[in-house]
Parts: C-alpha cells; sequence; structure tokens
C-alpha cells in the first residue's frame, strides 16, 4: 500500500488526482486484506479497473484499490451454448477477441469499447444493438458489508435477474452502489449457431465497404472496430472516457411536439417512449468541436469530452459537461445524463 499516489495513470482521462492509499491487488485474498485495513481506517473506498469511467475531479481522500484480477476459463453447456467467465481485471475487448478467436458468438457487437470486465455489469455496457444482459449468466460479487462483519458468506452471486439491468443501468448504480466489489462475470454464448445483428447503425454499410454479404460475427466485429476507429478518439493519445452522456429516453408526446420544432430530429422508438440519440442534440446545441480552455467536445463525434490539451483538470471537464447539459436542456428540454461516474 502506498501512500499520496498519483491516479493519473489509471483514468483515461489522464488527469491529474492523488489517493491518500493505493494498493494492486492481484486475488481475492489480497483484496480481502486491503478491505480489512481500509476498514480499521474507516476510509473511503475507490474500485479501479479500466479507469475508462471515472472523472477524477478532486484528489481522493480514502482508499483506492486496483483491481488486477486476472483469468478466463470456459465451460461447455450443450451443442451451441458455452459459458464464459473472466475476472473483473481482464481487459473488455481482449476478451472479445478470446471469444471470437474460439469462434464464440454475443460479444462481437461490443468490440473495442473501453474497460475491463468487471465495470461491464455495472452500467450494462452496450453498442450498436447489444448490451451485456443479452448474453449476462452472472456474476461473483464482494459484499462489503458482510465482509466489514465478518460474515462467512460474503461472496455471492448475482443472475441476471438481481442485477435488475436498465438502460446502461444496473442494480449496482443504485441500492448496490458501493455495497459490492464485482469479482468476476459469466456470459452464456453460442458455439455455432450464432445471431448475426447488423441492423444498429453504420454496421451494414461498413459491411458493404468491405465486400461482406454474409458476415461471420468475426466480419461483425471487424466492422464495428472499423466504426469505433473511425468516430471515437482512442484514450492513449487524447484523454476521454468514450461516450459522455446518455442517450436520452423521452416520452413519446413530447418526442412529437419537438419534431414539430425541430423537423429533422431523430429518435428510436420504444413503446410509448423514443430514445433520442446524445450526440444528435449536442451537435445540434453548437458544442461539436467546441473547445473551452482545455477541454473540448470531439470534432468527430459530440458525444465525446475530450482532454483536449492533456492539461485539463477533472473540475474543467466537469464544468464543460455542465455547460452541455444546461445548453441541450435550453433548445430542447432534455436533460442530459452523465454515464460517466464522478468522483
Amino acid at each position: 500500500m502506498q501512500e499520496n499516489f498519483s491516479l493519473k495513470p489509471f483514468n483515461t482521462f489522464g488527469v491529474e488526482a492523488s489517493a491518500r492509499y493505493f494498493s494492486e491487488v492481484t486475488s481475492i485474498e489480497e483484496l480481502i486484506e486491503t478491505l480489512k485495513f481500509s476498514n480499521t481506517q474507516t476510509l473511503p473506498l475507490l474500485f479501479i479497473g479500466g479507469g475508462s469511467n471515472i472523472l477524477l475531479t478532486k484528489d481522493f481522500d480514502g482508499s483506492a484499490i486496483l483491481l488486477n484480477l486476472k483469468g478466463i476459463s470456459e465451460e461447455i453447456i450443450d451443442e451451441n451454448h458455452v459459458l464464459v467467465t473472466a475476472k473483473a481485471g481482464e481487459n473488455w475487448h481482449q476478451l472479445v477477441m478470446y471469444c471470437l478467436e474460439k469462434n464464440y458468438g454475443g460479444l462481437e457487437n461490443l468490440s473495442l469499447i473501453p474497460g475491463n470486465v468487471g465495470t461491464s455489469p455495472m452500467q450494462n455496457i452496450g453498442a450498436y444493438g447489444t448490451e451485456i444482459k443479452d448474453v449476462f449468466e452472472s456474476c461473483k460479487v464482494l459484499n462489503l458489508e458482510k465482509l466489514k462483519q465478518c460474515h462467512t458468506e460474503a461472496l455471492e452471486v448475482f443472475n441476471l435477474e438481481k442485477c435488475r439491468f436498465g438502460y446502461r443501468d444496473s442494480i449496482f448504480k443504485h441500492e448496490g452502489k458501493g455495497k459490492y466489489v464485482i469479482l468476476e462475470v459469466t456470459f452464456r454464448l453460442t458455439r455455432k449457431d450464432h445471431t448475426i445483428d447488423v441492423e444498429y447503425g453504420a454496421i451494414k454499410s461498413e459491411l458493404e465497404n468491405l465486400g461482406i454479404k454474409k458476415p461471420t460475427i468475426q466480419d461483425v466485429s471487424k466492422a464495428v472496430i472499423n466504426i469505433r476507429q473511425s468516430k471515437l478518439p482512442d484514450p492513449k493519445v487524447i484523454g476521454n472516457a468514450g461516450s459522455f452522456f446518455k442517450n436520452p429516453t423521452i416520452p413519446l408526446s413530447q418526442f412529437e411536439a419537438l419534431k414539430l420544432k425541430f423537423e429533422n430530429i431523430q429518435g428510436y422508438p420504444n413503446g410509448d417512449f423514443v430514445k433520442v440519440p446524445a450526440g444528435w442534440l449536442i451537435e445540434q446545441a453548437g458544442w461539436k468541436g467546441r473547445q473551452i480552455g482545455n477541454v473540448a467536445s470531439h470534432k468527430l463525434q459530440a458525444l465525446v469530452i475530450i482532454n483536449a490539451t492533456g492539461n485539463a483538470t477533472g473540475k474543467e471537464i466537469f464544468d464543460f459537461s455542465s455547460e452541455i447539459i444546461n445548453s441541450v436542456n435550453e433548445k430542447f428540454g432534455i436533460e442530459l445524463e452523465r454515464e460517466v461516474n464522478i468522483i
């Protein structure tokens, strides 16, 4: 355990912030020992994975724990299904590539999403028509309250129903926030009868550009990677956390009223509600490519806020996002919600 430790290398925004204590754990046993120390000191906890979904707005006066739990295992269920279990510290995209090499289907539309496996259930990560809940089997968690009480059954398993997945949402962002640490996640994938989903976004047109008429799951992954690389900045080059805001869902009546005023407004109907692309709203409000000081909205994707100069503070990025929220709300009457976890 180290003191006054810089967290700059552990957040993809690349902002400077320090933790009072920092430790890296590679096993459940190490994690429990670290937590026992933190409990005796009554320290607040910050669990770090890939650092791709956090914005550090100030120094953290507590114990930051890097979850570097590694390992992937498989269990064949039947002729067409396999359970793949990955530890929390495994890189998400590397897991997707691992499954594609084995010809396991289900994760291909989620290629190149930044971050680690452990955080994937927290916000039910999704892209191009696929969400974690579509392939989720279970996850193993450590119950922090039971651990603090020296309870012998601190390890628990959450199934699909218990996770209460919603759009970029789960139990871990509400009543379970701060109560559990996700240790590993198990996915139910297909072995041969794959469902090829190319209807969402630009996947179909990208496959046409590649000259592919009967795509495999590997082809879909390649198309997704090409699209993401063409639109989204690499966090290793420009500090960012991917999509900063959720796509808002509004009542159908509100959408129809907006359509009278903004005839080109985009939306994806779902019953009595419509999901509106946040990127479109931000762009229409005049923020695409706009820079204030060290922070900017990306020139190719307004949904992405970037550390343009590399010198931005977390507070600068947060304030920039607040200005976008206010601007979109003023123009459309829609309040955007941050997808990134603010620390």
